[in-house]
Formats: structure tokens, C-alpha cells, sequence
């Protein structure tokens, strides 16, 4: 293993390929409201970084906590963890936890300051308090000796976090009231950002089982989690299809397709894998088509908004 540098150990640490796929539900959420005609640039950029210091949390989070209770060790198929490798202290990773967790604090409340004219204070309440549910999910994924990742319930938060609080948690801070056509998107986001979960823990499952972490893919075994696999992109594309039936428009179809067609070979090549090293390559695959999926859907939705 080649010693990092100082600034690329911290780099590798944030493991920056996830937060494409933590903005996705930022996006749609925020751009089906400028569709339906409320939008403020403040509001968007302060959802971003809310949402990406979130996900810093978890990644910085989840390194420690996996190498505190040996899940990262040697013989872990993934890349090589920051506190696992000696590169980063425990010490150094539990101040920067600390940092991050005060700056998406910070983040929120700016957030919550620029939507505070069209919250009640009920709503600024419960916000908040979401706000903290987020923080505790990031660092009780691995951290402690109840870590909810180590009893099956990690696919269960990816899909609520990623999908129902992103999308649906957005979209009122514009100002608009939730309507029942968000659902469908909330479901898709939700579910991709939870087949990229069940990627990584088949890579990860014959440790992780060693290692008694107890994810979905070691509780259905590697021949039902592919199945399971194959459910959560099919449900997500599906229910893409009955969120664009809202919008009767051709180019949200075409502009959906390329993404929808990786996903398709993605699920046939998933099926066929033998060797869990093969997981890790699509791990990217998922995140950056749901990424892609997003962001050609809400561009499309600004050009119809014209």
C-alpha cells in the first residue's frame, strides 16, 4: 500500500464519489418547485451544502466506526479505509467528525433562515429537529455499540434520507405545499441511493459477515441480494416512469432513456457476477446514473418552465 499524502488521505477519507449521489434528491426536489413556480438561488445552494456535509458525516463516520469494530481490516475487498490504514488517527477523525457535524449545523440554520418566510415556526421546529435526526443517523450508521448498520436497517435509512427527506423535505422550503406527484420521485432516489448500498455490502458481505455486521446482503445471502438488487432498480425505474406521466412531455422521456438503459445492462451484468471484487465497479455505475437521471430531469423541468 502507497503512504498518501496528508491532504489525499483526507480526501480519499470524504470519499468524494458519494456526493454526487447525496445532491440527487436536492435536485429533483428543488426544480420540480421551480416548475411549479417557487424557487430561490439562496435556498438551493444552502440545500447542497446542508446535504453534502451531511453525507461528509456519514463517510468520515462510517470510517471510523467500521475500523473501531475490525469490519475494516485486511481482508476487506474495498478500497482501504483512512483510520483502518493508520493514515488518519482515531483521534484526528473524531475532531474532524466534530467539525463537520458543526458545520452542517451551521449549514441548516442558514438554510432554515432563508426559507423562514414561507415556514411557520411549527415547521422551523420540526426541520430542526430533522436536522438532528440527520446528524444522528450519519454517526450512529457504524459508531456505537447499537450501530443500525450492523442490524440490517441501513437500506432502510439510505431510502428515507436519500429519497423521502431530500425530495420531499426540499421542496416546502421554496414555498410550495407538497403534492402527491413527489412521491414517485422521493420512491426512485430513495431506492437507487439504496441499490448503491446493496452494491457495496455484496463486495462487502463474506467480511462483513466475519466481522458480524449483519447488512442485507449477508441476511438475504448472495444469490437473494442480487434478486433484492434487481427489485430496487426496477421499482426506481418504474416509478420514474409514473413520475414523468405528471409532466406529458416527450423530452423528459427521451432525456430519461440513457440512464434508464445503463441501469438495464447494469442489472443484467449484476446478475452474472461471481467474483465481489466486480461489485465495486458498479457501485459508480448506479450513483452516477441516479446523478445523471436528476439532473437531465430537472434541467429538462427549468426548460419547460420557460
Amino acid at each position: 500500500m502507497n503512504k498518501q499524502t496528508p491532504i489525499s488521505a483526507w480526501i480519499s477519507a470524504l470519499r468524494l464519489r458519494t456526493l454526487p449521489l447525496s445532491v440527487s434528491g436536492i435536485l429533483i426536489g428543488s426544480f420540480v418547485s421551480l416548475y411549479d413556480g417557487f424557487w430561490n438561488s439562496g435556498i438551493f445552494i444552502l440545500a447542497l451544502t446542508t446535504t453534502i456535509s451531511y453525507q461528509i458525516v456519514s463517510n468520515l463516520a462510517n470510517d471510523l466506526g467500521d475500523t473501531l469494530k475490525g469490519t475494516d481490516n485486511q481482508d476487506r475487498i474495498g478500497p482501504t479505509r483512512a483510520v483502518q490504514s493508520g493514515q488518519i488517527s482515531i483521534a484526528q477523525m473524531k475532531h474532524a467528525i466534530q467539525l463537520t457535524v458543526a458545520l452542517c449545523i451551521l449549514s441548516t440554520a442558514g438554510l432554515l433562515y432563508a426559507a423562514k418566510d414561507n415556514l411557520t415556526c411549527n415547521s422551523v421546529i420540526f426541520y430542526s429537529v430533522l436536522a438532528l435526526f440527520c446528524v444522528l443517523a450519519a454517526l450512529l450508521y457504524t459508531i456505537g455499540k447499537k450501530a443500525y448498520g450492523y442490524y440490517g436497517l441501513g437500506d432502510v435509512m439510505v431510502f428515507i434520507f436519500f429519497g423521502g427527506v431530500s425530495v420531499l423535505g426540499v421542496y416546502p422550503l421554496y414555498g410550495g405545499q407538497l403534492s402527491s406527484h413527489l412521491i414517485y420521485p422521493a420512491i426512485t432516489i430513495g431506492l437507487l441511493s439504496t441499490a448503491v448500498l446493496n452494491l457495496n455490502n455484496m463486495r462487502d458481505r463474506q467480511n462483513d459477515d466475519r466481522s458480524n455486521k449483519r447488512t442485507m446482503a449477508v441476511i438475504l445471502g448472495p444469490t437473494v441480494s442480487k434478486f433484492y438488487h434487481f427489485l430496487l432498480v426496477s421499482v426506481a425505474l418504474v416509478c420514474q416512469i409514473l413520475f414523468l406521466l405528471n409532466y406529458h412531455s416527450s423530452a423528459l422521456y427521451i432525456a430519461s432513456l440513457p440512464a434508464a438503459l445503463v441501469l438495464f445492462f447494469h442489472v443484467q451484468k449484476v446478475m452474472k457476477i461471481s467474483n465481489p471484487k466486480e461489485f465495486d465497479g458498479e457501485l459508480k455505475v448506479v450513483a452516477l446514473s441516479t446523478f445523471a437521471l436528476s439532473l437531465v430531469t430537472s434541467i429538462v423541468l427549468v426548460i419547460l418552465s420557460n
